[in-house]
């Protein structure tokens, strides 16, 4: 190797050093700043959760369920819902967006479950057991409603895309958000804003 060469990959190696720690220092950062939270049991976010009004008490005890019915049972629980601040989130157990915002649901359906209604869409899934096996491995303390058409997430969401958030205050105004929830703090503040009025 020739005195120019072995400068030449000196520089590449110390190059590639620099880049490796870099890459490292920045996984660490987003670690710490906007990683999911890791997930929780159905029996500790019960327990969290109790105590909780009996119109968001009766959504906790259908936690993580699949429910049937679609556009129609959904129009009947939010009417049930009126006056109280509701978070519809539309996925799908193919959705890979959908897949990595739900521990950010998970919790923050728990922090705001006492004052905030939490309702799926499981919109576009053509395997109710697919959807249900996805469940199982990340549970959230609300139910979702089986939407295999499709027709329900795009009513409610007024989109074809998933995820999307739909977020109702207590007086029925509505504020709707396209993508994934990359941070607890994200969705927490905008079920302030939205939400909670503030």
């Amino acid at each position: 190797m020739t005195p120019r060469s072995a400068s030449i990959a000196a520089v590449a190696l110390a190059a590639l050093v620099l880049l490796v720690v870099g890459l490292l220092q920045l996984g660490d950062s987003r670690s710490t700043q906007g990683a999911a939270p890791t997930t929780m049991t159905l029996t500790q976010a019960r327990a969290l959760l109790s105590g909780s009004p009996p119109l968001l008490a009766a959504l906790h005890a259908q936690a993580n369920q699949l429910l049937p019915g679609g556009l129609g049972a959904l129009r009947v629980r939010l009417a049930a819902l009126r006056g109280t601040p509701v978070v519809i989130n539309k996925w799908a157990s193919w959705c890979e967006p959908c897949r990595a915002e739900f521990p950010v649901f998970q919790h923050v359906s728990v922090s705001q479950g006492k004052h905030v209604a939490f309702i799926g869409v499981d919109s576009g899934d053509t395997s109710r057991s697919d959807a249900l096996s996805f469940l199982h491995t990340l549970p959230v303390s609300y139910p979702s409603y089986y939407d295999r058409s499709g027709q329900a997430g795009v009513t409610i969401t007024d989109s074809t895309f998933t995820p999307v958030t739909v977020f109702f205050d207590s007086r029925g105004s509505e504020y709707i958000h396209q993508g994934p929830y990359p941070s607890v703090a994200k969705l927490e503040a905008d079920v302030r804003r939205y939400a909670l009025d503030g």
